[in-house]
């Protein structure tokens, strides 16, 4: 009923907001075992931004823990920090760190270093956090590139971490987790 009450009233393009619908696709996508990408923080425009904070998936998280599909959740930006705090409390969860360092520029190491205050270095997945021209793909990998050199760059001239242990957890962030999570290796 819920379908076909939805397609019959959707518009062309229009976004999946039946709760009975969304429900039961994201069930079928966790009976899958593989990994679900839920995204949060700023994206379309006209989304209201206190629907896109991931600490709201806290009770689908705590259902989904162990029954052996990962929960990546996308973007979080502004809400990067909690995205983080769920990758590390929740072993099932992992954080991307995307679209927080491609809206905050010339600010990506702050933020960066913010999600690694709080989620493990084996939960965050690098991701360029761009759509639309394939060019913000590179300044999105650029960006990461910068922001992860000059905040492990920082720790290891403070004498808090090693040469090896910051490129270590840079093969981790940069590709380790998602080869891992997503099965690529």
């Amino acid at each position: 009923g819920a379908a076909g009450r939805w397609l019959a009233a959707r518009r062309v393009g229009g976004t999946l907001s039946d709760p009975v619908l969304l429900r039961h696709l994201l069930w079928i996508a966790v009976a899958s075992g593989l990994p679900l990408q839920l995204h949060a923080g700023l994206g379309e425009p006209g989304v209201r931004i206190d629907r896109t904070d991931p600490v709201l998936l806290t009770d689908f998280v705590r259902a989904t823990a162990g029954l052996g599909t990962d929960l990546v959740l996308l973007h979080s930006y502004p809400y990067h920090r909690h995205a983080a705090h769920l990758a590390g409390v929740f072993p099932h969860v992992y954080a991307d760190s995307g679209a927080a360092l491609v809206r905050t520029g010339a600010r990506a190491a702050t933020v960066l270093a913010e999600i690694l205050e709080l989620a493990p270095f084996g939960k965050i997945l690098f991701s360029s956090g761009a759509h639309g021209l394939p060019e913000l793909h590179v300044v999105g990998a650029r960006l990461f590139r910068e922001a992860l050199g000059r905040v492990l760059g920082n720790w290891v001239a403070e004498g808090a971490w090693s040469l090896a242990d910051a490129q270590r957890v840079a093969g981790l962030i940069a590709v380790g987790n998602a080869k891992r999570v997503y099965g690529l290796e």
